[in-house]
């Protein structure tokens, strides 16, 4: 069995090669071409990666036994700033559907309430309890604060980002 890396990067190198399943979506114009992650989520439409994220990314593929490790290693390695920015779109997210801030601190065991001053595992807490119970919110963050994607690797998850990359770089 391949690792991880070696998954992904088979991905990537069989996208290169042109070698890509067509998701039968026509959000992106022919004019769109993304030379890799960074430039799709730097100028992508909100409504584009949301139309990828809700077509491409469904959290009933993946067990959350597997999703929880994958969430816990991404939220550490994104910058601070970003990590601050997911939590405060969780929070915001969660609070239209009547969640309190501080009923959730509460809940979930998390050191604090603001995002600026949450750790990696408070906001890995937070995810993994939207993923568990609000997919739908889990896929609207996923999409607002494309910096977390890029650190998944378990290879389930590869899978669904791989559909989504061989979108984003199938019109090349």
């Amino acid at each position: 069995m391949p690792s991880s890396n070696e998954y992904k990067r088979q991905i990537m190198d069989d996208l290169a090669q042109g070698n890509v399943e067509s998701l039968d979506d026509n959000t992106v114009s022919s004019g769109d071409e993304y030379d890799n992650f960074d430039d799709f989520a730097r100028r992508s439409s909100r409504e584009e990666r949301h139309s990828l994220f809700r077509r491409s990314f469904h959290p009933d593929r993946i067990p959350p036994q597997q999703m929880e490790p994958e969430l816990q290693k991404a939220i550490a390695q994104i910058k601070p700033n970003e990590r601050d920015d997911v939590a405060r779109e969780f929070f915001n997210h969660l609070k239209k559907r009547g969640l309190n801030e501080r009923e959730l601190e509460q809940q979930l065991g998390l050191s604090t309430h603001h995002p600026n001053r949450m750790n990696a595992d408070d906001v890995s807490k937070l995810a993994s309890f939207t993923y568990h119970n609000h997919p739908d919110i889990f896929q609207e963050v996923l999409a607002d604060q494309p910096a977390l994607v890029k650190f998944l690797s378990n290879p389930l998850v590869g899978a669904a980002l791989g559909a989504i990359a061989a979108k984003w770089f199938g019109r090349r």
